[in-house]
Protein backbone atom coordinates (compact mmCIF):
# COMPACT_ATOMS: atom_id res chain seq x y z
CA UNK A 1 0.00 0.00 0.00
CA UNK A 2 1.43 3.32 -0.85
CA UNK A 3 1.81 5.96 1.62
CA UNK A 4 -0.11 8.41 -0.64
CA UNK A 5 -3.45 6.17 0.16
CA UNK A 6 -3.61 7.98 3.32
CA UNK A 7 -4.40 10.81 1.08
CA UNK A 8 -7.26 9.34 -0.41
CA UNK A 9 -8.44 7.53 2.81
CA UNK A 10 -8.67 10.85 4.94
CA UNK A 11 -10.68 12.27 1.33
CA UNK A 12 -13.25 9.54 1.87
CA UNK A 13 -13.53 9.91 5.51
CA UNK A 14 -14.16 13.85 5.09
CA UNK A 15 -16.43 13.78 2.45
CA UNK A 16 -18.88 11.51 4.51
CA UNK A 17 -18.40 13.90 7.59
CA UNK A 18 -19.31 16.84 5.50
CA UNK A 19 -22.15 15.21 4.36
CA UNK A 20 -23.40 13.87 8.12
CA UNK A 21 -23.01 17.37 8.94
CA UNK A 22 -25.21 18.92 6.15
CA UNK A 23 -27.79 15.84 6.62
CA UNK A 24 -27.59 17.03 10.33
CA UNK A 25 -28.13 21.20 9.69
CA UNK A 26 -31.36 19.98 7.50
CA UNK A 27 -32.32 18.02 10.67
CA UNK A 28 -31.82 21.06 13.51
CA UNK A 29 -33.57 23.61 10.49
CA UNK A 30 -36.65 21.36 10.23
CA UNK A 31 -37.19 20.44 14.24
CA UNK A 32 -39.90 23.16 14.56
CA UNK A 33 -41.96 22.18 11.28
CA UNK A 34 -45.36 20.99 11.66
CA UNK A 35 -48.01 19.56 9.36
CA UNK A 36 -51.41 18.45 8.89
CA UNK A 37 -50.48 15.30 7.91
CA UNK A 38 -47.79 12.13 8.71
CA UNK A 39 -46.93 12.05 5.05
CA UNK A 40 -46.10 15.88 4.74
CA UNK A 41 -44.32 16.00 8.35
CA UNK A 42 -40.88 16.25 8.81
CA UNK A 43 -38.67 12.88 9.80
CA UNK A 44 -35.16 13.09 10.87
CA UNK A 45 -33.00 11.83 8.22
CA UNK A 46 -29.38 10.03 8.95
CA UNK A 47 -26.77 9.00 6.50
CA UNK A 48 -25.41 5.39 5.96
CA UNK A 49 -21.88 4.64 5.99
CA UNK A 50 -20.20 1.47 4.63
CA UNK A 51 -16.10 0.47 4.85
CA UNK A 52 -14.86 0.29 0.96
CA UNK A 53 -11.77 -2.08 0.73
CA UNK A 54 -11.36 -3.78 -2.52
CA UNK A 55 -8.52 -6.19 -2.44
CA UNK A 56 -7.61 -8.95 0.55
CA UNK A 57 -3.99 -8.61 -0.23
CA UNK A 58 -2.08 -5.36 -0.10
CA UNK A 59 -0.83 -4.20 -3.47
CA UNK A 60 -1.52 -1.40 -6.52
CA UNK A 61 -4.93 -0.83 -7.07
CA UNK A 62 -6.29 -1.16 -3.63
CA UNK A 63 -9.12 2.11 -2.74
CA UNK A 64 -9.86 1.78 0.64
CA UNK A 65 -11.96 4.48 2.54
CA UNK A 66 -15.50 5.48 3.65
CA UNK A 67 -18.64 5.84 1.07
CA UNK A 68 -21.70 7.15 1.44
CA UNK A 69 -24.16 4.42 0.61
CA UNK A 70 -27.69 6.95 1.51
CA UNK A 71 -29.51 8.78 3.63
CA UNK A 72 -32.45 7.62 5.27
CA UNK A 73 -35.03 8.98 7.20
CA UNK A 74 -36.46 7.97 10.61
CA UNK A 75 -39.58 5.80 11.11
CA UNK A 76 -40.04 7.03 14.87
CA UNK A 77 -43.43 8.02 15.83
CA UNK A 78 -44.41 11.63 15.18
CA UNK A 79 -46.02 13.95 17.65
CA UNK A 80 -49.06 14.98 17.28
CA UNK A 81 -50.51 17.62 19.13
CA UNK A 82 -53.57 19.43 19.58
CA UNK A 83 -53.87 22.90 17.57
CA UNK A 84 -57.07 23.47 16.42
CA UNK A 85 -55.74 26.95 15.49
CA UNK A 86 -52.81 26.42 13.72
CA UNK A 87 -53.09 26.62 9.74
CA UNK A 88 -51.31 23.13 9.15
CA UNK A 89 -53.94 22.06 11.39
CA UNK A 90 -56.04 18.58 10.07
CA UNK A 91 -60.06 19.06 10.51
CA UNK A 92 -59.88 17.50 13.62
CA UNK A 93 -57.29 20.10 14.77
CA UNK A 94 -54.74 17.72 15.12
CA UNK A 95 -50.56 18.84 13.96
CA UNK A 96 -47.64 16.64 13.18
CA UNK A 97 -44.24 17.52 14.65
CA UNK A 98 -40.98 16.49 13.37
CA UNK A 99 -39.59 13.63 15.17
CA UNK A 100 -35.95 15.72 15.21
CA UNK A 101 -34.31 15.43 18.90
CA UNK A 102 -32.33 18.28 19.22
CA UNK A 103 -29.68 16.61 21.53
CA UNK A 104 -28.67 13.88 19.61
CA UNK A 105 -28.58 16.07 16.52
CA UNK A 106 -26.32 18.37 18.44
CA UNK A 107 -24.60 15.31 19.28
CA UNK A 108 -24.10 14.26 16.23
CA UNK A 109 -23.10 17.74 14.92
CA UNK A 110 -20.11 17.66 17.51
CA UNK A 111 -19.22 14.67 16.72
CA UNK A 112 -19.02 14.89 13.05
CA UNK A 113 -16.82 17.97 13.48
CA UNK A 114 -14.42 16.13 15.55
CA UNK A 115 -14.05 13.48 12.95
CA UNK A 116 -13.40 16.09 9.96
CA UNK A 117 -10.80 17.58 12.44
CA UNK A 118 -9.29 13.74 12.79
CA UNK A 119 -9.50 13.31 9.57
CA UNK A 120 -7.18 16.76 8.65
CA UNK A 121 -4.70 15.93 11.20
CA UNK A 122 -3.96 12.57 9.63
CA UNK A 123 -3.71 14.55 6.04
CA UNK A 124 -1.20 17.21 7.72
CA UNK A 125 0.74 14.10 9.71
CA UNK A 126 1.05 12.30 6.32
CA UNK A 127 2.52 15.19 5.01
CA UNK A 128 5.00 16.40 7.23
CA UNK A 129 6.25 12.37 7.25
CA UNK A 130 6.64 11.93 3.53
CA UNK A 131 8.20 15.78 3.60
CA UNK A 132 10.48 14.38 5.87
CA UNK A 133 11.13 11.29 4.18
CA UNK A 134 12.11 13.24 1.12
CA UNK A 135 14.37 15.50 2.85
CA UNK A 136 16.35 12.30 4.15
CA UNK A 137 17.32 11.88 0.37
CA UNK A 138 18.99 14.59 0.06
Amino acid sequence: MSLFNVFDISGTGMNAQSVRLNVTASNIANADTVAGSPDKAYRARQPVFATVLNGIQPGPGIDAGVEVRGIVESQAELPIRYAPDNPYANEEGYIYESNVNLVEEMTNMISASRSYQNNIEVLNTSKTLLLQTLRLGE
